[in-house]
């Protein structure tokens, strides 16, 4: 087990990871993801209503995040309970994370539309229990 405070700073100075959710049959689905390590010490991602993992979450909120060291000998994975976040408060959620990991939009009002039309919403996942090969 790695120190939940010092997996948290190794996974904030990245953005790529996998996330492992969990199938119906029980097998891992992976899925290449953009996240951001929130202030708040949960991992934020943005994700469509439509997606194999939103449906596996929302069944079994178990998750796994994946991050890559500088070499292969160098890893983490992040295991926790992921959340959604949608509703009331979901386009400024959106946003920051948008703004956290990408910078400022050049249309918001564009971003904004392309969220709905695209049906996303944020996940949250707290970070329980780490483990993995880091510096």
């Amino acid at each position: 087990m790695i120190d939940l405070e010092r997996a948290r700073q190794f996974i904030r100075v990245r953005h790529d990871g996998i996330l492992a959710t969990i199938k119906r049959d029980g097998r891992p689905q992976l899925s290449n993801v953009l996240y951001l390590m929130d202030d708040d010490g949960r991992v934020k991602i943005s994700v469509t209503q439509t997606r194999a993992k939103t449906h596996n979450l929302r069944r079994d909120p178990r998750a796994s995040l994946h991050v890559q060291g500088r070499d292969r000998y160098e890893y983490l994975v992040a295991e926790g309970t992921a959340e959604f976040i949608e509703g009331g408060g979901l386009a400024e959620a959106l946003r920051h994370y948008y703004r956290k990991v990408r910078g400022e939009h050049p249309d918001w009002a564009e971003y904004d539309a392309a969220m709905v039309a695209d049906q996303r919403l944020l996940l949250s996942i707290s970070v329980e229990y780490a483990y993995g090969q880091i510096r």
